[in-house]
């Protein structure tokens, strides 16, 4: 069988960061076919998409910030094989669709994890494993992070995504996956591949999620999505993840491993089940 052809759809404004991660992906997809798409006049990142997916040429297409650096060479022998199983594919995301912010449906419906680089910390990396019950790929998945995407073209095609609700760029990615979850395709959350993610919402002490703006985008979610009973059920928690602290991408790598995986969901539900939130589960396999 012949080697699916990826179309990689990158909105950006800044040349530098465009750079950077075109060549990110030129290095880990050099094995299979593929286009780069940039985007550079979006006004939003939901019309950037559906401008980018209307060019798309590829089997498989990669809906990716222009600050995610993956570090795994395998990864399109992954996607490639995987996407033979799943319709949809990210690298973090909730179970539950509990709130327009994916990370607040807590334990034990977080999964997956995200390495994040701060200019505040600029000599370490953090990584957050929130968790995983499957390995490599946990499913039955609902909300993801739009750091990076992953949709077959039929599929990214029949979705879409909401511009006229979504006209900033915020919940676009919620919108995204909760619309594929309810027209029932498959979304999963790959847990093996490691990455760097420079998220503009981890560059200053400003609190996005609290932001006037971002509530906009909340209330929009809310209304159309008012019927998903769960959304009325939010009570923010902090955060439940295990954090690691490493200060290079080499060990960053080494570190990206299923025991640590399993290990991090282990203590996530040790603490959780102390807090009260959920029955402690010996084994989160």
């Amino acid at each position: 069988m012949s080697a699916p052809r990826f179309s990689v759809v990158i909105c950006s404004v800044d040349p530098w960061k465009f750079a950077q991660a075109s060549a990110c992906y030129a290095r880990i997809l050099a094995s299979v076919p593929f286009e780069i798409i940039g985007i550079h006049d979006a006004l939003s990142l939901a019309e950037g998409y559906n401008q980018g997916l209307r060019q798309c040429r590829g089997d498989i297409v990669v809906f990716s910030h222009d600050d995610v650096l993956f570090l795994d060479h395998a990864f399109a022998r992954k996607i490639g094989e995987r996407m033979q199983d799943w319709d949809v594919l990210g690298f973090a995301g909730s179970s539950r669709a509990v709130y327009p912010i994916w990370a607040a449906a807590n334990w034990p419906h977080l999964h997956g994890a995200v390495c994040h680089w701060s200019r505040l910390q600029p000599g370490a990396l953090s990584l957050m494993i929130y968790g995983t019950n499957g390995w490599p790929v946990t499913g039955d998945i609902r909300l993801l992070d739009g750091l990076c995407m992953i949709a077959r073209l039929d599929v990214a095609a029949a979705v879409g995504f909401d511009g006229d609700t979504f006209d900033g760029w915020h919940l676009y990615d919620c919108d995204f996956s909760l619309a594929a979850s309810r027209a029932g395709y498959r979304i999963g959350v790959c847990c093996d591949i490691p990455y760097i993610h420079a998220s503009a919402s981890v560059q200053t002490t400003e609190n996005v999620f609290r932001s006037a703006i971002y509530m906009k985008y909340v209330d929009r979610f809310i209304a159309k999505y008012r019927e998903e009973k769960l959304l009325a059920q939010y009570h923010f928690e902090p955060i439940q993840g295990s954090c690691f602290k490493v200060y290079d991408h080499h060990t960053l790598a080494r570190l990206w491993n299923e025991t640590t995986f399993r290990r991090a969901t282990l203590a996530v539900a040790r603490r959780s089940a102390a807090k009260g939130f959920a029955a402690f589960a010996a084994d989160p396999s």
